[in-house]
């Protein structure tokens, strides 16, 4: 029987259609371009927030052709040779993946959050901003100054709206991006992670480490259905390997199996600084690793920043 994988928004054609802007209710800014849909918020002067938007929409006015330019070698596993690219995105992505070389992964697992890096960057340049974010679908770049603090809804699976707690940052943390993965998002996944959400220096650095801890977040029971990825998604980056395309109910033994493997990830991460924490989500099962202790659960503040897949 042919698989009939649901659809993914990370389907859709990457040159598909133009950019667009418009401003949202209490001041935030949308920009979409194909598959890109970004949110983003400023705190400052009036001028200044005008001013930052309009910087951030110059430099999202472009993102997607970049992309599109570099693609053969932004989905090329990385190897021994650092790849050279152009685009500021591109750099972006092949820094923050460049440190997780030794296992199996592709640039592509940044590009979400070195999106929202990037455009980031654009928007607080020369503006002096207290607060800012740029919210890609979930993986989230900030910018915190003086008292400025930003709290992010935490989801236990990635295709939920459902707020399961919160995490709170100030100016004096070290988290910058967070990101959040698992098999039911918008990418595909060698795991069976519910979600991942990741805490780190920067957006692009959580996406790499949340799509690989997912990815780590396994155990064989006949309960998962696996397919090459190949098979459902020809224009991805995985090759033949496997992706979870279903999972079941599972034992109590195995969710923890599951878990602990995930956490081992994590944990190798976080000793070698790669990431500051990590929350792993499975089968209402929660596992925390490092700098999460500001975790308040089961909060449902509104607007909240809501963290998504990478």
């Amino acid at each position: 029987m042919a698989l009939q994988p649901r659809p993914r928004p990370q389907q859709k054609p990457l040159g598909a259609g133009g950019s667009r802007a418009a401003l949202l209710p209490g001041g935030r800014l949308h920009l979409q371009h194909g598959p890109i849909d970004l949110i983003a918020g400023a705190q400052a002067e009036p001028e200044h927030v005008r001013l930052a938007y309009a910087q951030a929409q110059a430099c999202f006015s472009g993102v997607l052709e970049e992309l599109v330019l570099e693609l053969t070698v932004l989905k090329t596993p990385l190897g021994t040779e650092r790849p050279t690219v152009s685009g500021a995105v591109a750099r972006r992505m092949i820094e923050a993946a460049w440190p997780f070389r030794e296992t199996f992964v592709t640039p592509m697992a940044a590009v979400a959050g070195a999106v929202a890096d990037t455009v980031l960057a654009a928007m607080t340049a020369g503006r002096g901003l207290d607060r800012a974010y740029v919210n890609n679908g979930g993986d989230i770049a900030l910018h915190l100054t003086g008292n400025a603090r930003y709290t992010a809804g935490i989801v236990e699976r990635v295709d939920a709206p459902e707020i399961a707690g919160t995490l709170d940052f100030g100016a004096d943390s070290p988290v910058r991006g967070l990101a959040t993965s698992g098999w039911r998002g918008r990418s595909w996944s060698l795991g069976i992670a519910d979600a991942v959400t990741v805490l780190a220096r920067t957006a692009a650095e959580a996406d790499v480490a949340a799509t690989l801890i997912a990815n780590a977040v396994n155990v064989e029971h006949p309960a998962i259905v696996r397919a090459p990825a190949s098979e459902v998604f020809e224009e991805g980056d995985l090759g033949d390997r496997p992706v979870t395309v279903e999972a079941g109910a599972l034992p109590l033994a195995a969710v923890a199996e599951a878990l602990a493997a995930g956490v081992a990830e994590a944990e190798t991460f976080l000793a070698r600084g790669l990431i500051i924490g990590a929350l792993l989500c499975l089968a209402g099962q929660r596992r925390e690793v490092g700098g999460t202790g500001n975790f308040q659960p089961a909060a449902k503040p509104s607007n909240l920043g809501r963290a998504g897949t990478g």
